[in-house]
C-alpha cells in the first residue's frame, strides 16, 4: 500500500509543508528512514535528525522551529506522537481488513455463529454456539470454547485460548498465547492434609477496547464473573487470578500478579512486578512503582505508592536514599560512641 503526503495529511488533520505528493510506502525511525518512508518527531532530543532523515515525510508539532531547512515533505500536527499512532493503527486495520474467509484444516461446529467478513486462521477450533462478530480475526491455532462469545472488530493472535463461556467485547486485541478462563487457583484443605479442588464455575468477561499482552492469563471465577472494564491495557505475562476486577482505563505493565477476589480501580497504573495480594481494593488513579508490594486495601484515590510492602512513594523515596547511607552512618555512630567512652573515661579518672 502506498500514500501520498496530502492523503495522509487529511487522514491525521494535519497541514503539510513540502510536496504534497511526496509517496509513502512504509514507516521508519528518523535516524534510519529512507524515500519513501514516512516518520515522526515528538521528542526534541531527536530533532537534529529533521535534517539529515532521507524519510520522504515527517510528522511533527506544529511548535516545531527549523534551525535550517530540510529536505523532507512536513506534516504538522498538534502532537505528533498520537498523529503517528493513529496513522499505524490505520495501516494496520487496512492490512487486516484484507483478511477474510476461512482457512483449512480448522474446526467450527454447525452451531457456532460467525458475522460477517471475519477470517478464520488454519487450524483454529470454534466450539459449540460459539459467536464471533463482524470484521473480527481470528489467527491460526485459535482455541474457542464452547459458548465463547467474542464481539466486532476483534483481533486474536496465534495461539490463544479462550475457555468455555468467556465473552470477549468489541476492538479487543489479545496476543498470542494468552489464556482467557483457565480455572482460578481455588483448593479447600483437608483433614489429612490435601487439598479439594474447588470448581470455578465462573467466567471471564472482558469489555471493549481491551488490549492484552502475550502469554498472560486470566482466571476465571469461581461463580460470577473475572471482569476485565473497557479500555484496559494489559501488558506480557501478567497473571489475573479468579473474581478479580479491573476498572476502566487501568494499565499493567509486565509481570505483574493480581490475586483473587481483588478490585482494582479506574485509570489506575501498575509497573512491573506488582503484586497485588488477595481481597484488596485499590482506589481509583492510584499509581504503583514498579516491583512494588501490596498488601493492605488503597483507599485513597489519586495516591503514589513504592515499595515492598508499598507505601508512600515521597517517604519511599526517602527510605531508599537513608538505606544507602547506612553504612556510613554507622561508622559515623561508632566514632561517635568511641568518643564517648574516652571522654566518660577521662572524667571518671579526674
Amino acid at each position: 500500500m502506498q500514500f501520498t503526503a496530502a492523503q495522509i495529511g487529511l487522514l491525521i488533520n494535519g497541514k503539510v509543508e513540502g510536496d504534497p505528493s511526496a509517496i509513502v510506502q512504509s514507516f521508519g525511525k528518523i535516524e534510519e528512514a529512507k524515500a519513501s518512508q514516512i516518520s515522526f518527531l515528538a521528542n526534541p532530543k531527536y530533532e537534529d535528525f529533521i535534517y539529515t532523515t532521507g524519510a520522504s515525510v515527517v510528522i511533527v508539532n506544529e511548535s516545531l522551529q527549523l534551525k535550517k531547512p530540510v529536505t523532507s515533505t512536513l506534516i504538522r500536527v498538534a502532537d505528533a506522537y498520537s498523529a503517528f499512532a493513529v496513522l499505524m493503527t490505520k495501516y494496520q486495520e487496512m492490512a487486516a481488513s484484507q483478511l477474510t474467509g476461512i482457512q483449512e484444516p480448522s474446526y467450527i461446529s454447525q452451531t457456532a455463529q460467525l458475522g460477517n467478513n471475519v477470517f478464520i486462521g488454519a487450524f483454529a477450533y470454534a466450539g459449540e454456539n460459539v459467536k464471533i462478530g463482524n470484521n473480527t480475526k481470528i489467527y491460526p491455532g485459535v482455541y474457542l470454547g464452547n459458548n465463547v462469545v467474542v464481539g466486532d472488530n476483534t483481533t486474536i493472535y496465534p495461539g490463544a485460548k479462550i475457555y468455555n463461556g468467556c465473552v470477549i467485547g468489541n476492538q479487543v486485541i489479545i496476543h498470542a498465547g494468552t489464556v482467557i478462563g483457565s480455572d482460578g487457583f481455588g483448593f479447600a484443605p483437608q483433614a489429612d492434609g490435601t487439598f479439594q479442588k474447588v470448581p470455578q464455575l465462573g467466567n471471564v468477561v472482558i469489555e471493549d477496547y481491551v488490549e492484552i499482552g502475550a502469554n498472560s492469563t486470566i482466571d476465571r471465577a469461581t461463580m460470577g464473573a473475572t471482569l476485565i472494564r473497557k479500555g484496559v491495557k494489559i501488558d506480557n505475562l501478567v497473571q489475573i487470578a479468579h473474581n478479580v476486577e479491573v476498572g476502566n482505563n487501568t494499565v499493567i505493565a509486565a509481570q505483574t500478579g493480581i490475586s483473587g477476589s481483588s478490585k482494582v480501580g479506574k485509570f489506575v497504573m501498575m509497573g512491573g512486578q506488582t503484586g497485588v495480594a488477595g481481597h484488596l481494593s485499590i482506589a481509583d488513579g492510584t499509581k504503583i512503582g514498579g516491583k512494588s508490594g501490596i498488601t493492605k486495601t488503597i483507599k485513597e484515590p489519586n495516591k503514589s505508592v513504592n515499595g515492598n510492602p508499598a507505601f508512600d512513594y515521597t517517604s519511599s523515596l526517602r527510605v531508599q536514599a537513608a538505606t544507602r547511607n547506612l553504612p556510613e552512618l554507622e561508622k559515623r555512630i561508632k566514632a561517635l560512641e568511641k568518643t564517648l567512652a574516652e571522654l566518660v573515661s577521662e572524667k571518671l579518672k579526674s
